[in-house]
């Protein structure tokens, strides 16, 4: 599986992409769930990257809750010295939503989303580099239109708040955002995929590189972010997420058509 660098996309990117594009969900200020409201993202087409097999395409929340578990990286998978944050792992059945206030708020899947998981992870600080914070989710969706609508609102989402509070303590401040469909840009690992860019600062902390990567592959959304401090170069983080991000796309891969 080719996957893009995500610094030769975000060089050139900024909020007013027009690329149906990534995160993870909708406006709490919106009344219809993903299923219902969902169209495909600009650029993106009814065929998939991914040819499943039927009868492995999750349809209950328990089917999906099995796949996420299986595709969402734990600390081992980032690579040597990598621990468990505390928490370690979202709450079961809920997801992150953006609300009006620009705060990221774990809340109850909707309806048409069988299945959420996240898992926190972090490289200790060491050897004259500050600690890496990363994050591996998955959304299992009931229909590829509804995952498709979670790529489609990041856009919206970085044009509406281009500065995010996912902490009391913490901003993410200057963000940018590309989507690119299968297809564009030489883009042939997904059917849809996000690279949004931008700085994460703490309370009384210098402000650290943030990169957040999304991709879909049918109803599945996969998403890594990471914040590096000092001596982590924006090539290092970048290519630490996209190998995350390749390895969650591979094991979408292997369980949905049976290899």
């Amino acid at each position: 599986m080719t996957l893009l660098v995500a610094g030769s996309l975000l060089a050139g990117c900024s909020a007013q992409g027009d690329d149906g594009a990534a995160r993870r969900t909708t406006s709490p200020s919106s009344s219809a769930s993903p299923g219902e409201r969902a169209t495909p993202s600009a650029g993106s087409t009814a065929a998939s990257v991914l040819t499943p097999d039927a009868s492995l395409v999750p349809k209950t929340s328990k089917d999906g809750r099995v796949l996420a578990d299986s595709v969402v990286l734990a600390p081992g998978d980032w690579g040597r010295d990598f621990v468990a944050q505390s928490p370690a792992e979202s709450t079961p059945g809920t997801w992150a939503v953006l609300d009006d206030g620009c705060r990221w708020q774990r809340e109850k899947l909707p309806r048409g989303v069988l299945a959420g998981v996240s898992r926190y992870s972090r490289l200790p600080a060491g050897g004259g580099k500050g600690a890496v914070t990363v994050t591996a989710a998955a959304t299992v969706h009931g229909s590829a239109l509804s995952a498709d609508e979670q790529l489609s609102t990041t856009l919206e989402e970085v044009l509406r708040c281009p500065e995010q509070q996912p902490r009391a303590d913490a901003r993410i401040t200057g963000l940018m955002s590309l989507g690119t469909p299968f297809g564009a840009r030489e883009q042939e690992y997904a059917d849809d995929s996000v690279l949004e860019a931008g700085q994460y600062v703490e309370q009384g902390g210098d402000a650290q590189l943030y990169r957040w990567m999304v991709a879909r592959l049918g109803t599945v959304v996969v998403a890594v972010s990471v914040t590096g401090g000092k001596g982590h170069t924006r090539q290092d983080l970048e290519q630490l997420g996209g190998s995350a991000l390749a390895k969650m796309l591979t094991r979408v891969e292997q369980r949905l058509e049976g290899k």
